[in-house]
């Protein structure tokens, strides 16, 4: 990030220095005061001393309080571990021209700590970097320290090894617990403060979180849930901080900790003291993907009036849960069976493009609340009924002065409302905006922000290219069925998953002999049917090694059962099952003792007689040969374990592929098209991309047309689906820096069986963008000014092109009365042909914007109502 740096005075002592940083565009987010370093220099002891202006943070009923004023703060969460430190910067940057003010991030243990007392903060980790990378960009920080984190991350964040500690208990009075628990707190409080990183100390963090979510469950702990949310509160505060401490979801949160909300709403909530704010720490911008799920979906209309909705009732601190969601690399990913997407329908797509209308349109919704904060922060509102479901809410600044917010909550009749002598049109389902009372500059119904034309960012549009990756030869080892070296070991009975594991691996082989010859089944027959019933996540059942049955759960509902028709041979059999995690579980009352794995194994004759093999003696085998090999390391990609052969073999179960490819010229992230594969896990030159599990498909009902969803009436996370009858995720993000110039090595373990020649990788060079917006559309937020006459302005079309890329086609323009939606738009019965002006405005520009005006644009059908499409073609 580059810095002006101006020199204020100048002694012989003393250099003062403002360090401000560059921005490329205006934004709306809170510019928050540069910091003032006065350096001084000693003559005699030959070193420099550092005194940093630091910010006070409180709060009252009203707001948070920096410097001893209130703010009406935008937060956006973003987890620096689901992306890269090379990509941190540009999608801070991006929120913070989306109107961002702070970011929220989790803090992730069992990732920082991942040996008991051996901490690691590098790479994806090194969270002062990222921290101090939000500090560059103007913006503040919500450290939510937890420990427990949810986010759908394995194992909700705890390290495994804590499951370990004799006589522990998670998330309750239990003394092991609360020890480890302190010492990570401190370690984490004692980080920042090392690094001058909290407000009081000239940086970014203004609040903290201990705990997560923990109203949820409290109930199944008894007294012990009650006292240990004491002991946490008392214990955040004993690390003196000097930042408030949040908890979210906690209605008992204990004085000065504040209770915060979590939800698709939060309008209605009210804190559990008057002398805190109303805070919103998770507001969901969608919903995360299961595998096996169809993709979920929050239509912005929706979340924008959440948003207004929380405003006009007295919030005063909202949080987008996910801002940019990103992508959980590696076995990051919870469980059960959470997908290696963390995209969440977030403004910011997991890739790190501006996912429009939803992030013009919070931008917008976002610039028009901030007009408003000198009257929010200075009363509380008052609430006025308009009628059924219609109501104002007023924000008085002098008894002449107010800002207002009208909203209509039916969820199906628009309304004419009178408001001040005006009246005003509100659509079902939406809130608009009026800093002085009078003018309407934001309605959350009304969408004017530019669309991005495809409905996922690597969608085979215009400006993205997919590259077959045709190698000269490729390469595979095939994985042994069972057990594979002397550190197998043998105990009685079933054995639970995690246990066993410890989390290492996500495999664990089950192996069993069964001796036909020694009368073990009665009358020795043949044909049998072999039960098996797992508490998760999946699992593959061979008989004397050979595939006979595969098993798997839900998101939901991890378990299931297998029953499948076997035949034994006469002497010595063998059944192998591979049981498999899908991320370790995250979430729910005494989640971190849900178990996995198999824990029954029964066979049954044809006349209904059983041999239960549950407690028999059972070999174990931890993980798979080729990890313990390294196969996916760079180290081996020449190894003669390897087999070589011009194409690799198809369609089998438990094999590993290699193979080595060019990659796509350009600067931008890249998607690896697993269409043809089963399930297993892939790695880019070392580096895991994560889970994928392509066989696995969602229902085939439930979805709406497109991204058709009507967006009035109450939002649940299966409301707005898409991609029903198909697998959750088919391409997987690589970052850019993980590829280089030259050979790159891809490996797959392949689980199922797939067609590893039809693996393509694809690349984005550009985008197909569009707007449609009416004479009838309010102007631009941005260009709204105190005591103007805003509506004599003109709406505008406002197109804008990822950054480095400009405007270098002009598909469609059309002033009149155009037809159908984007990438489909055709003229109406009236409509003026307006190409060669657009062109003339936008061509070769990163942005453009166009008034709506007969004047500019014509009048080709005087007396009726007018709108302007345009699509356009962002490129390199």
């Amino acid at each position: 990030m580059k810095q002006t740096i101006s020199v204020l005075s100048l002694d012989s002592n003393a250099f003062v220095f403002f360090f401000q940083p560059k921005q490329k565009k205006p934004s709306a987010s809170l510019q928050k005061p540069s910091l003032v370093n006065v350096i001084g220099l000693d003559n005699h002891q030959g070193y420099f001393t550092e005194t940093v202006v630091s910010a006070t943070v409180t709060y009252d009923h009203r707001a948070l309080v920096i410097d001893g004023k209130r703010r009406i703060l935008q937060s956006g969460s973003f987890h620096y571990p689901r992306t890269t430190p090379e990509v941190w910067p540009e999608v801070i940057e991006k929120a913070k021209e989306g109107g961002i003010d702070v970011i929220e991030t989790y803090v992730f243990w069992n990732y920082h700590e991942p040996v008991k007392g051996e901490y690691y903060f590098e790479g994806r980790f090194d969270l002062v970097k990222f921290v101090k990378t939000v500090q560059e960009a103007g913006l503040l920080v919500h450290l939510r320290i937890g420990p427990y984190a949810c986010a759908e991350w394995n194992y909700g964040g705890f390290p495994i090894w804590l499951h370990f500690i004799p006589g522990i208990q998670f998330r309750t009075t239990n003394a092991p617990f609360k020890k480890e628990m302190k010492i990570f707190l401190a370690k984490l409080v004692e980080m920042m403060k090392m690094e001058n990183l909290f407000a009081s100390q000239g940086g970014p963090i203004i609040l903290a979180q201990v705990e997560n979510e923990f109203g949820n469950v409290e109930g199944s702990y008894g007294v012990g849930g009650e006292l240990y949310v004491k002991w946490a509160a008392e214990t955040a505060v004993s690390l003196n901080t000097s930042v408030p401490w949040v908890m979210c979801v906690q209605d008992d949160a204990p004085d000065p900790v504040i209770n915060t909300c979590n939800g698709f709403y939060c309008d209605e909530f009210t804190p559990n003291s008057p002398s805190k704010p109303k805070m919103w720490t998770e507001n969901y911008s969608g919903w995360f993907l299961g595998f096996g799920n169809p993709i979920p979906f929050r239509p912005v209309e929706d979340l924008a009036f959440a948003v207004a909705r929380f405003f006009e009732t007295g919030g005063t601190f909202q949080n987008y849960y996910m801002y940019f969601g990103g992508t959980n690399f590696g076995r990051t990913a919870g469980g059960p069976l959470v997908a290696t997407s963390y995209d969440y329908d977030a403004p910011i797509d997991e890739y790190g493009f501006l996912r429009q209308p939803k992030w013009g349109h919070l931008r917008d919704l976002h610039l028009a609340i901030k007009q408003c904060e000198e009257y929010m922060i200075s009363s509380d509102p008052t609430q006025m009924k308009l009628g059924t479901n219609l109501e104002a809410h007023i924000y008085h600044k002098t008894s002449n002065e107010c800002a207002a917010f009208l909203a209509n909550y039916d969820s199906s009749s628009d309304a004419n409302v009178t408001f001040n002598g005006n009246i005003y049109f509100l659509p079902a389902w939406s809130v608009s905006i009026l800093p002085d009372c009078k003018n309407v500059i934001f309605n959350t119904a009304k969408v004017v922000s530019q669309r991005n034309i495809g409905l996922s960012p690597f969608a085979l549009t215009p400006g993205v290219h997919d590259f077959i990756l045709e190698p000269a030869s490729w390469s595979w080892y095939k994985e042994r069925v069972g057990t594979w070296s002397n550190n197998s070991f043998t105990d009685s009975g079933l054995l639970e998953q995690i246990s066993t594991t410890k989390d290492v691996s996500d495999y664990l082989w089950y192996t069993i002999s069964i001796n036909v010859d020694a009368n073990i089944i009665p009358r020795q027959e043949k044909e049998l049917f072999l039960h098996i019933e797992s508490q998760g996540h999946a699992a593959l059942v061979f008989v004397n090694k050979i595939l006979v049955g595969f098993g798997y759960g839900n998101h939901e509902d991890a378990s299931f059962i297998v029953d499948e028709k076997i035949t034994l041979n006469h002497g010595n059999n063998t059944i192998d099952l591979l049981s498999m995690m899908i991320g370790v579980q995250n979430y729910g009352p005494w989640f971190d003792v849900a178990g996995a794995g198999i824990f029954s194994v029964v066979l049954r004759d044809l006349k209904n007689r059983t041999n239960d093999l549950s407690f028999e003696e059972w070999t174990y085998q931890v993980g798979l040969e080729g990890e313990y090999l390294g196969l996916d390391n760079i180290s081996l990609a020449n190894s003669s374990l390897w087999t070589t052969g011009s194409a690799p073999p198809l369609n089998q179960s438990l094999i590993w592929y290699k193979v080595s490819f060019l990659a796509p010229e350009g600067m931008g992230p890249l998607a690896l098209n697993l269409a043809s594969m089963g399930k297993g896990q892939a790695w880019v030159n070392g580096q895991s991309v994560g889970r994928y599990w392509q066989a696995y498909l969602s229902p085939s009902t439930g979805c709406v047309n497109g991204s058709d969803c009507d967006y009035r009436g109450a939002y649940n996370a299966s409301k707005c689906l898409r991609n029903c009858g198909q697998p959750a995720q088919t391409l997987y993000h690589i970052p850019r820096t993980w590829v280089h110039t030259g050979d790159n090595l891809l490996v797959l373990h392949e689980e199922l069986g797939g067609d590893p020649s039809k693996i393509s990788l694809r690349t984005k060079t550009g985008q197909e963008i569009c707007a449609h917006v009416s004479e009838t559309d309010p102007p631009p937020a941005s260009s709204w000014k105190p005591n103007s006459e805003f509506m004599s302005q003109n709406p505008e079309v406002q197109l804008t092109c990822e950054q480095g890329w400009r405007i270098t086609s002009i598909n469609f323009a059309s002033f009149g009365t155009p037809i159908g939606n984007c990438g489909t738009f055709a003229s109406g019965a009236c409509g003026a042909d307006i190409v060669s002006i657009v062109q003339q405005a936008c061509l070769g520009q990163e942005g453009c914007s166009i008034p709506i005006s007969a004047a500019t644009l014509g009048d080709p059908c005087p007396g009726v109502l007018k709108s302007l499409a345009v699509e356009a073609i962002c490129s390199e």
